[in-house]
């Protein structure tokens, strides 16, 4: 089977690593932050092209391992951004979100670079439409995690109102909602593939954690009125969660999910529960 060929990764790496320079340099000059937004479009391209390549290569959807996850991962991301900006003009939180989505394309090379490579059949008991759905959502939910952590950056050097309170609020209950929909189709991908729907795995707990803190940022905003920087604290706060639960538990911990220091652990849910 022919290799992977991460030139495409590379490109968009770069694209998304200019664009953060310029939306942090160039804020209060129009066209360097409409260069920065043709950057992040061109960015966002490229991670396209890797996705389909790999799509192609593999003869599946890209979302087997933690690897293709990210790539994923990173484009919805960019593309949620990328809507916000087109519909909202506003590009102050667009220094934060491409910084983010290079990051994460960094960690896809230097944390990942045998998943990098691995374009093998998936095992049997990944051979499923749940964990199309399954993946999908918990990368849309993390996207939306992301993008809802760059505002929340951004309204606290604000001073004075915060207009984007309510917008990180709607982003965070999309998002919380595709996280919810996340766990229950991965709990009933689990009791087919492995007769438990919940078995407290290292993932599972801390994805369950994530839900409960968002919920909590949801229920305190709506039902008490808690806005202000201690809830843009609350919203990143989840983020550094999202990331640990992807990271953290994949490196730090053992489990069903555990899976991304060794490419042949594909394990039956790559990514989230």
């Amino acid at each position: 089977m022919t290799s992977f060929n991460p030139v495409f990764v590379y490109i968009a790496l770069i694209l998304y690593a200019s664009a953060s320079v310029c939306y942090f340099a160039g804020s209060k000059n129009r066209g360097v932050v409409r260069t920065a937004f043709v950057l992040s479009t061109a960015g966002f391209v490229f991670n396209l092209l890797a996705l389909v390549n790999r799509a192609i290569l593999t003869g599946r959807l890209p979302l087997a391992n933690g690897c293709e996850f990210l790539l994923s991962f990173t484009w919805i991301t960019v593309l949620m951004y990328l809507i916000y900006e087109t519909r909202s003009k506003k590009k102050s939180a667009g220094g934060a979100v491409m910084l983010i989505a290079t990051l994460l394309l960094l960690s896809v090379e230097t944390l990942m670079s045998g998943q990098l490579d691995d374009v093998s059949p998936l095992l049997p008991a990944l051979k499923s439409p749940w964990l199309t759905v399954h993946v999908l959502t918990a990368a849309a939910a993390y996207s939306g995690f992301t993008l809802a952590a760059g505002l929340a950056l951004v309204q606290l050097r604000s001073t004075g109102l915060l207009p984007g309170e309510d917008m990180i609020y709607r982003i965070v209950a999309i998002a919380f909602a595709m996280l919810s929909l996340s766990i229950v189709l991965g709990a009933v991908w689990a009791e087919q593939a492995w007769g438990s729907y919940w078995s407290w795995d290292p993932k599972e707990t801390w994805a369950l954690i994530t839900w409960i803190i968002y919920a909590l940022y949801l229920h305190l905003h709506r039902q008490n009125g808690w806005k202000g920087k201690k809830a843009s604290i609350m919203v990143i706060a989840g983020f550094v969660l999202v990331l640990f639960t992807f990271f953290g538990v994949n490196y730090l911990l053992s489990g069903l999910h555990s899976y991304a220091l060794n490419p042949a652990m594909q394990t039956w849910s790559a990514q989230t529960s």
